[in-house]
């Protein structure tokens, strides 16, 4: 998620200060993506110099108060209304671990893929707690039914998530399987391969000379 857009969101509601959006932030995505006070800070002043936020006043307690102006709100629209770039899609690791696994001496890409599925399917079951929590707390009416709803959809997202990683490790796993079926033998080594075979022993017309009789006592 944006920082960026994340905090214009907030501001969209009214004027607030950094450790402010830093909480309202956390409590909207469950944690999910955790923030310092040092990145809001820094992503305000950048928001600042853009022209899309401007400082407030302050509050009774001397907070600086920073508040959306016109420009933010036509970047938060347009933000809103402009797909998710998937031209150049963010990093993963577990891709790269893979990556890089395949054919590395020593490593056993399967114990890899075994591992990771058995962390996948423990986070989808932790996901999935949180979700029926999350539900009861709406359905209950507990909720702060803004904060509970958008922390819903991230449960759910990360669940489809984890779903889909599940079965392409399924998938990779599978095709490592099959191509390892189809890959041609290895050539035997020199221990392997069987020495030259003695000449069976000729006579003077050509003809094979019996093999000599163990003599018996």
């Amino acid at each position: 998620m944006s920082i960026r857009h994340g905090l214009l969101a907030l501001l969209e509601r009214g004027p607030r200060y950094g450790s402010q959006l830093r909480t309202e932030f956390e409590s909207r995505t469950g944690s999910t993506w955790p923030l310092n006070v040092g990145q809001v800070y820094t992503t305000l002043a950048r928001l600042e110099r853009d022209g899309l936020v401007a400082p407030g006043g302050e509050d009774h307690a001397g907070h600086t108060l920073y508040a959306i102006t016109d420009d933010g709100r036509a970047e938060l629209r347009d933000w809103y209304e402009r797909p998710v770039d998937r031209t150049n899609p963010p990093r993963d690791e577990l891709s790269i671990k893979l990556a890089m696994a395949v054919g590395a001496p020593g490593v056993d890409i399967r114990a890899v893929i075994q591992a990771q599925r058995h962390a996948t399917l423990k986070a989808m079951q932790d996901y999935t707690r949180l979700k029926a929590g999350a539900l009861a707390a709406i359905e209950s009416g507990r909720s702060r039914e803004r904060d509970d709803l958008a922390w819903l959809l991230v449960l759910e997202q990360l669940i489809f998530q984890t779903e889909a990683e599940a079965r392409w490790l399924d998938h990779s796993e599978s095709r490592l399987v099959r191509l390892a079926a189809l890959a041609p033998a290895d050539p035997p080594g020199p221990a392997d391969t069987p020495g030259p075979q003695a000449a069976p022993a000729t006579g003077a017309t050509g003809t094979t000379r019996p093999a000599a009789r163990t003599r018996r006592g």
